[in-house]
Formats: C-alpha cells, structure tokens, sequence
C-alpha cells in the first residue's frame, strides 16, 4: 500500500514513516516543519520508497496538491494518517488560532482533498485531552466530551469532521486517543522540558505545579505498534480506540527526580506550586484501554517503565 502521513517530520510522524519503510510500504510524507525536524527523517530520505514533501496543508489547496503529488509518485495512497497538528498545549492557549489553524483546518483541509482525490480512509491521531478534567476511568464512550484545552478542543472537532465525512466521502476512519507519549526523538513533554533546563545547570530544576500531576505514558514504539494493529484489525467504519498503558500513571515527580538521577545528580527541585503546570493542563486522567485489549493488542511496558526507557535514550543522544 502506498501511506500518506501528515506531519511525518514530527516525533511520532517520523517513526511511523520508519515503520511503514521497514515494512516494505510506499510512503509520502508531508510538513511545514514548524514543528517537525528534517533531521528525524534522514533515513527515510535514503529509501527510494520514500517521497517528502514540505507544505503547509492548512489549506485545502495545498492539500490536495501534496496528494496529486504523492500519487504521482507512487498511485493514489490507500490511507492517510493524519498526525499533523500544534503539539504545544500551552502555546496553543497563548494563540489559539495556531490551534486552529494546525490542527481543526489541516483535518478539513485533508478530508476535502482525500475526497477530491480518491482516498477513502484516514487514521488520525487524537488525544485523551478530549476528556477534558473527569475523576472517572474513561472509555471511548464516555460523556460528554468537555476538553479544557484549545488543544484538545480542535482534536475533538477534528474528530467530529471526520465522523461527518465517514457519512459521505470516506469509507473508514480510525480515530487514536493518545496519552502522554514518550521515547527518542521527542520535541516536547516533562522529558523533553526537564532535560533542556537541566542543560543550562541551574541550581534547582523549575517544575511547573506541585509535581502530583498524574498521567499515563506511554512509550513511541508501542504507540506506533498499537496504532498500526487497530488498523489492520478494526474494521467498523469509524473505529475510536483509546491506546495506552496497563496499570497507573507516573507523576511529575517521579519523572523529575529520575531525570535529574540521570543527568545532574543532586539538583534540587523547585516547584512552582498548584495543581497543575499550565493553562489547559488536566492534571490527572485515568482511561480505559479494555476495548483495544479486546480486540488483541496490549502494551509490555508500564507507564514507568516507558517514562524510565524514553529518559534513557534521549540522555543518550543529547544532541537530538
């Protein structure tokens, strides 16, 4: 099959071009790199299956010439994996409208190009922040949906867009609600954060709330690995799986404190109190991941354990 990915310069884009490449797929990949890095997608530059376009798809024209030219590369692609969004929470309740313009246009901008151009399935990455703050363990089936982020409010008209269309012009569509993500290549999140203050060698690390924000992680490998087994094993025409870890969360300070074991032994830690980091910021979240265990797939790794592996490999290639 021929996979047109969307955001593919990004830190979980990136790795599933590398997994589709390593599968033998054709694969276009497109971004506006302004958050994506050119660098992450070196490898796959190297594979003749692999064509990269730069573009920004807010814009429904140039979404569906990013597809004419996928197509003519290598035919029309059989789905498109819609990763492309603003991943920065906190600067998206700064500036909404980059919210709005990454995340709510690029989806219609790609619904109306995929109808244009012959692509009937598109798989897109979504978020738990679509909860919103709720005390209960959440299901897909959950409501009503009450998001407190602009972040999580575009991903969740994202998702409704692409429910609509599945009515018309799509065939099939696969919404993944992701938790907190973690491992090499990351270019946002506690790890990522914590690592880059740490550089400077302040006295204290700054961490923002009281460092009891609980959230469930989960490692990039399995992540991709879960996203691509739904896609071959869920076959409704719209499919919403949440995909996460078994088990517990980890906290802020659990992370700040193996980060700061790893890399500046000894730092003191200095939070700036509150129960959360950031405006839009849901401190605590717990979601059910029963439906996707039902339809085969579970996680090896605990949320710990991935937060653990993913500081362990960025504290081994400090210059990505």
């Amino acid at each position: 099959m021929h996979h047109f990915v969307t955001g593919a310069a990004g830190f979980i884009g990136s790795q599933l071009v590398d997994r589709l490449l390593d599968e033998g797929q054709f694969v276009t990949g497109i971004d506006d790199l302004s958050r994506g890095r050119l660098a992450y997608l070196a490898p796959a530059r190297r594979n003749a299956k692999f064509l990269f376009i730069e573009r920004d798809i807010s814009g429904t024209d140039a979404a569906a010439e990013g597809l004419r030219q996928a197509a003519a590369f290598a035919g029309t692609p059989g789905l498109i994996w819609h990763l492309a969004a603003n991943s920065d929470i906190a600067g998206g309740a700064a500036q909404p409208a980059v919210d709005f313009r990454r995340t709510l246009q690029t989806t219609f901008a790609i619904i109306e190009a995929a109808r244009d151009n012959g692509v009937r399935k598109i798989a897109f990455a979504s978020t738990s922040a679509v909860y919103g703050e709720n005390d209960e363990i959440l299901d897909e089936d959950a409501g009503p949906l009450l998001p407190i982020s602009f972040y999580g409010a575009t991903k969740l008209a994202s998702e409704a867009l692409l429910s609509a269309a599945a009515e018309s012009s799509l065939q099939r569509i696969w919404t993944f609600r992701f938790p907190n993500v973690v491992g090499p290549r990351a270019t946002h999140g506690a790890i990522f954060d914590f690592m880059a203050r740490l550089a400077a060698n302040p006295p204290a690390l700054k961490v923002l709330g009281d460092g009891r924000q609980t959230k469930p992680y989960l490692h990039v490998s399995e992540l991709i690995a879960a996203m691509r087994f739904i896609v071959d094993n869920a076959n409704e025409r719209r499919n919403v799986f949440n995909i996460g870890p078994n088990g517990a969360g980890t906290t802020v300070a659990f992370i700040a404190g193996n980060v700061i074991a790893q890399l500046r032994p000894g730092t003191a830690i200095a939070y700036t109190g509150g129960d959360r980091g950031w405006v839009g910021d849901v401190p605590r979240f717990r979601y059910s991941t029963a439906k996707l265990a039902r339809l085969g797939w579970q996680p090896q790794l605990s949320s710990d354990d991935a937060v653990l592996r993913a500081i362990n490999e960025l504290a081994a290639a400090p210059a990505a």
